[in-house]
Formats: structure tokens, sequence, C-alpha cells
């Protein structure tokens, strides 16, 4: 197993424990995603992720269903934070993102968390929906590293992520899995409540492949490098021409893209007049066709749901 993982050595040099001052200075007037909401959240305060100083998280496992070199034989050792940044009308996981179903957690009990996870024989470990708690990721890290934490950190994200923050996890995440939602921002504010993503979306990929670059697979096992998640929705709300052809020229034809055809109408789609049902066949085809035109070449299409096969 790989053991040149650069966060040792931002623990043993201080640089994490000064990392941990600046994330948590951020929450007196929480800027840590695009939505710079200003709220204290050390006090209790609470902004659009209706988040304050606590952890609150809804379940570690297992999780055999992520791309492939994520997964391995062994599995990704998930994280699964509540709350979220967003608002989407269609999260097909809304009781965790937007009820806020889970529990609080110490930042002692999330070190526990990864370290019985990397136990477990876990590939990595997978900090889903990551964003608003940072600060307390990081402090966990600095628990966790001397008592044997020597897995790649993987950041599963929906791509709304304030450049800021990014920078606090640089040599620190080894694996950047965000999304790209959206090509138009009055349509990701509509169906999401993002504002200005396309923008910020824009800034946090760059920023992520700064940081990890293509991904580095070793053995079939993804050890390094950014994965970038695209999800097709019905009626071609999601851009994706647009986005495939951002990814190509801005950040690399070489970076892999993980082509989703999962979506389904959940939460408040059903029964919208747009998202109320699954995308089509000719819809996804269609997607493929673009991500061909734009010229990427590595990823995965999603021929069934959990199961990922080589564009």
């Amino acid at each position: 197993m790989r053991r040149d993982f650069r966060y040792l050595d931002l623990f043993a040099s201080g640089e994490l424990r000064k990392r941990v001052e600046l994330a948590y200075a951020l929450l007196r007037r929480c800027v840590l995603c695009p939505h710079q909401c200003g709220v204290n959240r050390l006090k209790g305060e609470r902004g659009v992720c209706n988040s304050g100083a606590d952890l609150v998280i809804a379940s570690h496992n297992v999780h055999r269903g992520e791309e492939p070199p994520i997964s391995g034989e062994k599995g990704s050792g998930t994280i699964f934070f509540s709350n979220c940044t967003g608002k989407c009308l269609f999260c097909q996981n809304y009781p965790i993102s937007q009820l806020g179903v889970g529990n609080r957690v110490t930042v002692e009990g999330l070190a526990k968390m990864m370290l019985s996870l990397q136990r477990k024989g876990c590939h990595n470990i997978n900090f889903v929906t990551p964003t608003h708690f940072v600060p307390q990721i990081l402090a966990a890290l600095e628990i966790a590293i001397p008592q044997g934490l020597r897995v790649p950190l993987l950041y599963n994200t929906s791509g709304y992520d304030s450049l800021g923050t990014l920078e606090l996890l640089d040599g620190v995440i080894d694996i950047s899995l965000p999304d790209a939602k959206y090509a138009d921002d009055k349509i990701a504010l509509r169906l999401s409540g993002f504002p200005r993503y396309v923008e910020s979306n824009h800034i946090a990929l760059k920023e992520m492949y700064r940081q990890v670059g293509n991904l580095v697979d070793e053995a079939g096992l993804a050890t390094r490098g950014m994965i970038v998640r695209h999800m097709v929705l019905p009626q071609g709300l999601a851009g994706t021409a647009q986005v495939m052809r951002f990814i190509a020229r801005e950040i690399s034809p070489n970076t892999y893209v993980s082509l989703m055809d999962q979506y389904f109408p959940a939460h408040r789609a059903v029964g919208h007049p747009q998202l109320g049902r699954k995308t089509t066949p000719q819809e996804y085809h269609e997607a493929l066709q673009a991500f061909q035109e734009a010229g990427l070449v590595n990823g995965w299409m999603q021929v069934q749901e959990y199961s990922c096969a080589p564009v």
C-alpha cells in the first residue's frame, strides 16, 4: 500500500495544525462555500447549509458502488455528512442532505470512524458532502494520523466549493470527486438553490485539478487524481454538451469523467413538469455523443444503476 501521503508531511511540519486553526476561524463568519452566508457557526448560527459548529454524520460504511478504481474489491470507506450547501429539488438523499437526518459526532468520533474503515480494508476514506464540515474534518485528521491513518483521502463534493476552502485541503486530499452539475446559472439556482454555480464550479474544478492532477491508477485502484461526475438530467437541463466542452478545453481532455444515468424523480421532483420522469435512452446517448465530441477520452458510462463500464 502506498505510504507517501502528503498529509503526513503536513502533520509532521505543523502545517496541518495551522490549517485547522484557519479553517475554524472561517466559521466565525462562515465563507466555506460560495453562498458566503457570513454567519457565526461557532455561536450556533446557521446559514444555508443549516449547520452549526457540531458535526452531524448520517453513516459510515463500506461502499462498493462507486467508480471501479474507487471501490476496488474491498470498497470505499464512505462517511456521509448530514446537511448540504445545495437544495436540489431532485436529491435522492434528501433525508440526509435537506432534513438533516444524522447524529452529532465529535471530531474524536470522526477520527475513530476513519480508522475503523481503514481496519476494514477500505481502499480510501470517502468524505461525502463534506464542504460545510471541512474544519472538523481537518481537526479529526489531526487526531487520526498519529493513530495510524494511512489511506488515500477522497473529497466527494457537489463542486460548489470556495477557493479558500479548497486551498486549505491542498496536500490533504488525494482524490477529488467533484460534480459538474450545470452549465446554466439560472437552472442551477432554480433546481438546486446554487447562486453563481457555473463560475464557482469552474474555479473549484480547476483548483482541484491543480492540486491532484489526472487520475493515477495503481493496480486498478485510484491513489491520486480527479474524477468529475456529471448526472444527465431530463430535457437537457444539465447542459451536458457545454459541461463536457468546459472539462475538455479548460481542464484537460484526459480528465476522467463519470457520466451518470441514475436520475429518477425524487423529493420535490415527483410530478415536476420537467424533472418528473427518468432520463430516456436517447437523452443518455446524446450525452455520450457530447462526451466524445468534446474530445474526452477517459471515464465511465453507467450501464445500470451502481454499475459502471469504461467509455
